[in-house]
């Protein structure tokens, strides 16, 4: 599904990823742990595409991603890629159901196919009573469970949690990391989750330490 080859980063003379190989099969839960600064974060917007390495491929089902041209990546990564962040970046003016439909609409898809894939996923995660509740009117756990059918509006094959249940009390955490082995289950995607959470990560197909830029074997 994924392949990271040799992928390094600098932000100025900070060296964050000094040669990150990392290989993750089709419907695999990966959890990648480590000290803050290893550069979980970092190396998780570049397999998303949200940066470009200095160095290094990364290929998504194949396609060699950053060959692309900026238009063709954003249509790329809105298609096959789904994001869940710690801070569920909601948009406040917009309710959960205009929130889970934004990146359906912008990939050109019909309104009411939109709407109805939304409706679906909300009520899918528990959230049937929210449809017309903007973020401000939510729980933080319904909040991210709202986050989470966005992420899913467009059938990613990819979702990337960066520290998806750091803002989440513990019994609203533990929902969360049940959800995505029930998610996986479903519909057979793969997840790539950062996390500080070790029972979580315990949880995962695979647990990978990131230490110093590269991680750990």
């Amino acid at each position: 599904m994924l392949e990271a080859i040799s992928i390094e980063k600098s932000y100025g003379a900070l060296k964050v990823l000094k040669g990150v190989d990392l290989s993750v099969k089709q419907g695999e839960v990966v959890a990648i742990v480590g000290a803050s600064g290893a550069g979980k974060s970092t190396l998780l917007h570049m397999l998303g595409t949200l940066d470009i390495p200095d160095k290094g491929k990364i290929s998504v089902k194949g396609q060699d991603v950053f060959s692309q041209s900026p238009k063709e990546l954003a249509s790329f990564r809105n298609r096959h890629i789904g994001f869940v962040f710690q801070f569920h970046n909601l948009l406040p003016e917009f309710t959960a159901l205009e929130n889970v439909m934004i990146p359906g609409l912008l990939s050109g898809r019909k309104d009411s196919e939109v709407k109805s894939n939304a409706e679906q996923l909300l009520e899918e995660l528990g959230l049937r009573e929210r449809f017309h509740h903007k973020p401000s009117e939510m729980s933080g756990g319904e909040q991210q469970r709202t986050a989470v059918a966005r992420a899913l509006i467009n059938s990613p094959d990819l979702i990337l949690a960066d520290e998806p249940s750091g803002n989440l009390d513990s019994k609203n955490a533990q929902e969360l990391h049940e959800l995505f082995f029930k998610l996986r289950e479903k519909r057979g995607q793969t997840f790539i989750i950062v996390t500080h959470n070790q029972t979580f990560a315990d949880m995962a197909d695979r647990k990978l330490e990131m230490r110093d830029g590269v991680i750990q074997v």
